[in-house]
């Protein structure tokens, strides 16, 4: 999903290393966000709240596609 790509490219300080995998499990999207480790606390922010935001958000722009979408930050 580009929409997560995008906006985690737009956190971090190195977006080239940046990765968005995607895998199929039942009927749930899954995706997998991977960073660089020292930019881990960008993604994730205070107690979370960015990267639940960014959960929010896919699954938003996935709600038209009724599909579930989880977002995994590895």
């Amino acid at each position: 999903m580009e929409l997560i790509e995008f906006l985690a490219k737009s956190l971090v300080d190195h977006p080239e290393a940046v990765e968005v995998t995607h895998r199929i499990e039942g009927d749930t999207d899954v995706y997998e966000l991977k960073v660089a480790p020292d930019e881990m606390g960008k993604v994730i922010g205070k107690q979370g709240k960015i990267a639940k935001a960014i959960r929010t958000l896919a699954r938003a722009a996935s709600a038209k596609e009724s599909r579930r979408v989880n977002v995994e930050i590895l």
